[in-house]
């Protein structure tokens, strides 16, 4: 299908952005599992919780040693001497208020806030465990004491709370390492010297000094000097990228053998490696659907627990239970029902997909447009800057009565004057032939026309074929079926004439991205229909359309009429459209899942709920894979996190007392730490997904 409209060519904004492939753009200390549920963590760390497992698990051992249970269990029996009936009750007592006690001050923040949760939970099975072993240690009720029971619990609670601190802030470490990337100083020149001054004092317009072996310390271009650098923490490329003035400098690149002004053109939070740092922080700290799913899930857990540890005391002591059995039955239906694995089931797949996607160079705005984006039937794709690379490069020519290289040598030698995008690209292909350069005498820009000047005291023209046809000069048979041929496939020609004949032209075109065709067959291999939407003429459209392989595309589309289409898709599925950020934003908007290729513009950053910095078309398809597999994780975890419940409470209630099934508090403690580590496995394993190869 085809819309008609004006003809364009290049319309790309310059982003200047690079990927951060490689770059350890991973989670944020906001990350949801930091705060799910009710920020259980607060003012904690992984040290703390560390500290008090060790030793708690030291006063865990002498404890179990004299506990009689354990000693007919491994047929051995322990040590006596005076006051050995006071040790286990003393250790106790330690133990509840130094490893117990970051659990019962989060219970009674919860309850506080009205919002009771896995600490609620915790906090009060180890009090009601402690209490009543207490009184039954001080005569002052009948039973067994549970000071083996508590302490193990005590125990693997720290232990699970450690592991999964541990997991989030190992993900969301690198963050820290991104701002570590820039210098603290720069030198500043200023009349000829240089001087010495934070980093945050630096201004656009400044010039800076970067000498061999340091980083860059602002985004700038290279005013002056030659050198190559290494931009492998953005780009994850080994290979250093050379530098020559006009080349841009990204802040945090490792400068290499040579040294460099560069001019400064963004600092602080409008650098690309401070925006990409932006762009992860909002995603970990966005809120998620199936976190708030799980959040709410959690909640009502913690009623269920607590009606049920209620109804389970009630419902034994009125059968005729012993006390300390009913007691027992209680405190392992609350230890069951900790919520701990359902707080984490999903902020840990979300920290390790946002993590996973940042190292890949897609950078995840809005999680709930990801968590949607496994359903995408249609990917709408901007043709220039986004399938294309939005510059032209020479992609034929052909000559008529004279050599090939001597007609790109006086081209080049008239065109390397001019600044107007044919003009470089026919320069740049002459450099990489490596055609010697000529000079010119009497050099003039005819406006609209195209340039002249007089080479080894010949009279030249290079512009377009209709200033040929209006200055009458010939075409030879060849250079005419080669001039239609090009207009067929809406290439852009320039010819290059002497005073009586055409000699040769030059066809070009916009570059297809190398990634373009693959990531339209691996689409398709999705079962998602590719299609592009762009303002070029039919014949360009048609032409790229092959190139990449689509069938569906529409032409000389304006801008604002880019959202209506998207909108029109969106009624055969659910459409993801992917452009550069800058005309293409309405369409952006009104998509499903809205994806800017590049990232560095407000517009881009504004407008898309994900970002491939790196400007890929493939990052696409490996976006689209990542978050599939992103929800194939939440689900697992999910149906992990509540389903054990399933089993496990009625057996803590003591359901199965009667065949001899029973959860004891600490096995049921080993219970819901064991399931707390399957979640946090089974998110960390999404890191094993490849999105190197989106055929893979």
């Amino acid at each position: 299908m085809a819309h008609h409209g004006q003809h364009r060519h290049g319309g790309r904004h310059d982003t200047h952005a690079h990927a951060p492939r490689g770059a350890h753009a991973a989670g944020s200390q906001a990350s949801g599992a930091e705060h799910a549920p009710h920020d259980q963590h607060a003012g904690h760390s992984p040290a703390m919780f560390r500290d008090r497992f060790w030793v708690s698990l030291a006063l865990t051992v002498p404890i179990l040693y004299l506990d009689m249970h354990v000693q007919e269990w491994f047929g051995y029996r322990a040590a006596t001497f005076p006051g050995v009936e006071w040790v286990a009750p003393a250790l106790s007592v330690v133990l509840y208020l130094y490893g117990g006690g970051v659990f019962v001050t989060g219970a009674a923040r919860e309850l506080r806030a009205r919002q009771p949760g896995m600490m609620t939970l915790v906090g009060l099975a180890i009090t009601v465990a402690f209490a009543y072993s207490l009184a039954t240690t001080l005569g002052l009720v009948s039973g067994a004491p549970l000071y083996w029971e508590l302490a193990t619990l005590i125990v693997i609670m720290l232990l699970g709370h450690w592991i999964e601190m541990a997991s989030v802030q190992g993900a969301s470490r690198a963050l820290e390492d991104l701002a570590a990337l820039l210098p603290a100083l720069a030198h500043r020149m200023r009349n000829g010297d240089v001087e010495d001054v934070p980093v945050e004092a630096l201004r656009a317009g400044d010039r800076i000094l970067v000498r061999p072996g340091e980083q860059v310390p602002a985004d700038g271009v290279v005013a002056e000097g030659a050198s190559s650098v290494n931009e492998a923490f953005l780009t994850g490329e080994s290979r250093p990228v050379p530098k020559a003035p006009g080349a841009e400098a990204i802040a945090g690149a490792v400068n290499g053998e040579g040294a460099l002004v560069v001019e400064v053109r963004r600092t602080g939070e409008a650098t690309t490696l401070s925006q990409i740092r932006r762009l992860v922080e909002e995603a970990q700290a966005s809120r998620s659907r199936f976190q708030a799913l799980a959040d709410r899930a959690a909640s009502w857990l913690t009623l269920i627990a607590l009606a049920g540890g209620a109804l389970t005391l009630v419902a034994w002591l009125a059968l005729g239970a012993a006390a300390d059995f009913a007691l027992t039955r209680t405190v392992a239906v609350m230890v069951i029902a900790c919520p701990h694995a359902l707080g984490l089931a999903i902020p840990l797949v979300i920290v390790n997909a946002t993590a996973l996607a940042a190292r890949a160079g897609i950078l995840v705005r809005n999680r709930e447009a990801f968590e949607r984006a496994r359903d995408t039937r249609i990917v709408a794709f901007d043709k220039t800057g986004t399938l294309t690379e939005g510059r032209f490069a020479v992609r034929a020519m052909a000559a008529d009565g004279i050599a090939e290289a001597e007609a790109l040598r006086v081209a080049a030698a008239l065109e390397v004057r001019s600044e107007h995008p044919l003009a470089e690209a026919i320069v740049h292909y002459a450099r990489a032939r490596g055609v010697p350069e000529a000079g010119v005498d009497g050099f003039a820009a005819v406006p609209g026309k195209g340039v002249e000047g007089r080479v080894d005291a010949a009279v030249y023209r290079v512009g377009r074929p209709e200033w040929a046809e209006e200055l009458g000069v010939a075409f030879a048979p060849a250079l005419r079926a080669a001039l239609d041929e090009g207009n067929s496939r809406g290439d852009s020609v320039v010819a290059l004439m002497d005073g009586s004949r055409v000699l040769a032209l030059f066809v070009l075109a916009d570059q297809v991205r190398p990634g373009a065709g693959e990531a339209v067959r691996a689409l398709a291999a999705l079962g998602i229909e590719p299609v592009m939407i762009t303002g070029d003429a039919e014949a360009v459209a048609r032409t790229v359309a092959a190139a990449v392989g689509i069938e569906t595309y529409c032409a000389r589309v304006l801008p604002q009429d880019k959202s209506r289409i998207v909108r029109a898709l969106r009624a055969r599925g659910q459409t993801a459209f992917v452009g550069d950020g800058i005309n293409d934003a309405p369409a952006l908007r009104e998509a499903d899942l809205g994806v800017a290729i590049g990232a560095g513009t407000n517009v881009a950053i504004e407008s898309a709920d994900l970002v491939l910095v790196e400007s890929d078309p493939l990052d696409v398809v490996r976006a689209l894979r990542l978050a599939r597999a992103t929800y194939r994780k939440m689900v697992a975890n999910l149906l992990w996190a509540t389903g054990y419940n399933a089993v496990a409470l009625p057996l803590a209630a003591g359901v199965g007392s009667a065949w001899g099934l029973l959860l004891s508090p600490a096995a049921g403690a080993v219970l819901m730490s064991a399931s707390t580590v399957v979640v946090a496995v089974n998110a960390t394993l999404l890191r094993r997904l490849r999105l190197v190869s989106a055929g893979a």
